[in-house]
């Protein structure tokens, strides 16, 4: 039996996978208070180890989000969306930081809520479900 997988859906799952990625890195970075991060900000919300421990929490479950959409679970699409959008809140409270690399991570994660709000059913496991049915 073939698989068919819709692209986009495929393509929101590497664009979340490689945001969690990202954010682990991040928040590693910023729970170690690394020479990255610039010294004098003003978040608007606590410190740079808070925003770590965000980035690390958020980062992590984008990782699981990203190989359940692959999965074709609905729950990978719930996760999806939910953990885009909490980065992307992040993102935009993150500014004052580093504020070119958040309003980046703000547009990649409307991309991915996009696309799996648009093109979610599509993936794998969709047409299986509606097969059986018949």
């Amino acid at each position: 039996m073939r698989e068919t997988r819709s692209g986009w859906v495929t393509f929101a799952g590497v664009m979340l996978l490689i945001l969690g990625v990202l954010n682990v890195i991040y928040g590693i970075a910023a729970i170690d208070e690394a020479t990255f991060f610039v010294d004098d900000t003003q978040f608007i919300f606590s410190d740079l180890q808070t925003w770590g421990w965000v980035a690390l929490i958020v980062g992590v479950l984008q990782v699981f989000a990203a190989f359940s959409l692959w999965a074709g679970n609905a729950f990978g699409r719930v996760m999806g969306i939910a953990t885009a959008g909490i980065s992307a809140i992040a993102a935009l409270l993150s500014i004052p930081a580093y504020p070119f690399w958040s309003l980046a991570i703000f547009a990649v994660d409307i991309v991915i809520i996009h696309q799996i709000a648009v093109n979610g059913s599509r993936g794998r496991g969709a047409e299986e479900a509606a097969a059986r049915r018949v």
